[in-house]
């Protein structure tokens, strides 16, 4: 691992996003989770002074322990906790917050819907009072998901200005979340409450993200790969839905790009989604087969039902992310899905741990393709 640090550092990557988060406080909650231990990991490469607050991971093996990360500070607390949460967020002194904790899971929301707004939403009103009362934070960003639209048909995909909704408590809750961020940025944050500056806040809609790390429940890769280990088919609900599909380190990219344009000054504080290329919109049976592509172990068989709803098709529409940020995706579809595969290979084999190698030839390909925050 000391080997696979040396070669991160030997990138030089303290000068991407402009250098916005070199010597920064960094506030990332649910860092223990999937796509918040990958946000650690890379704000730590950018030479950030990284803190997290979430609850202990639930999954053995967990992504975040494999890593080994040391942070600032490694708060473990629920975000119903609201004097916990004032206390972490006033010893911590953040300049940028981002806000990945939440209860994640649609089926387990329907199970659970009071847990889910809980979380979702009285946990991000917790938060939000704690930045009111702390002026060292700057720039927020509350990572929401591409299931906050109430569902009509939108061939181009859902656009920042469609409207919210949802069909099922998760989606619902993250509609609220998306709510509340607005009152919140209009009553509050836009401008200077005695702080001495406005605090810049912003959500970030992705979803349906994949690669190395994920063992959540219900999400068809971190199933299959159980299902591999036990030796299985997996048995799938919805062969035919369509999900935007990405790597994680592509909407975790627009995250950082957009807090760096946050902390410029040169956007205001507003929604924005991030979603793969329109052609790398595929659906499951389409995964399960390139998956399978790449690693012939893989087996599935389709499970009839019945099942909670879930929204047959999702697109998203990022023409406002490429033109507000000039930000796209890095990765397609076939490279996110090869780059998943072998890292649960790599791991089920060997123990081997290649996210640090994943993470330098994401940067190396976006260096190539001359994204706008290599520079």
């Amino acid at each position: 691992m000391a080997e696979r640090e040396r070669a991160l550092e030997a990138l030089g990557l303290t000068g991407l996003f402009g250098g916005a988060y070199a010597g920064r406080r960094v506030l990332v909650t649910g860092h223990t989770g999937f796509k918040g231990s990958w946000l650690a990991l890379w704000l730590q490469a950018l030479g950030a002074e990284v803190s997290g607050l979430a609850l202990d991971p639930e999954t053995q093996p967990a992504h975040w322990d494999l890593l080994g990360l040391r942070l600032a500070h490694d708060v473990r607390l629920d975000l119903a906790d609201a004097g916990g949460v004032a206390r972490a967020v006033d010893a911590i002194r953040p300049e940028v917050v981002f806000h990945l904790a939440a209860q994640p899971f649609v089926r387990r929301s329907y199970r659970d819907p009071r847990g889910t707004f809980a979380s979702n939403v009285s946990g991000l009103v917790h938060l939000f009072e704690a930045i009111r009362a702390c002026p060292s934070v700057r720039v927020a960003v509350n990572a929401t998901t591409d299931k906050v639209y109430e569902p009509h048909d939108a061939p181009a995909g859902y656009a920042e200005t469609d409207p919210l909704g949802g069909h099922d408590p998760y989606s619902t809750s993250k509609a609220c979340a998306e709510l509340v961020t607005t009152c919140y940025r209009r009553s509050y944050f836009d401008h200077d409450d005695g702080r001495g500056h406005a605090v810049r806040l912003a959500t970030a809609r992705a979803g349906n993200v994949i690669g190395g790390g994920d063992w959540g429940e219900d999400r068809l890769v971190p199933d299959l790969v159980r299902a591999v280990s036990a030796g299985r088919p997996l048995r799938i609900r919805s062969p035919a839905a369509t999900r935007p599909w990405q790597h994680v380190l592509d909407p975790l990219s627009g995250y950082l790009r957009l807090g760096q344009c946050l902390l410029a000054g040169t956007l205001a504080g507003d929604a924005w989604n991030f979603g793969p290329a329109p052609e790398d919109s595929l659906t499951v049976g389409d995964v399960v087969a390139r998956l399978h592509e790449r690693w012939p172990l893989l087996q599935v068989d389709i499970d009839p039902g019945p099942h909670p709803h879930e929204a047959p098709q999702l697109r998203l529409d990022c023409r406002k992310a490429s033109h507000d940020l000039q930000w796209r995706p890095v990765w397609h579809a076939d490279v996110a899905l090869a780059r998943t595969a072998d890292w649960y290979r790599a791991w089920l084999g060997d123990g081997e741990l290649r996210t640090r190698d994943d993470l330098a030839a994401y940067i190396a390909d976006a260096r190539a393709a001359g994204m706008a925050w290599t520079r």
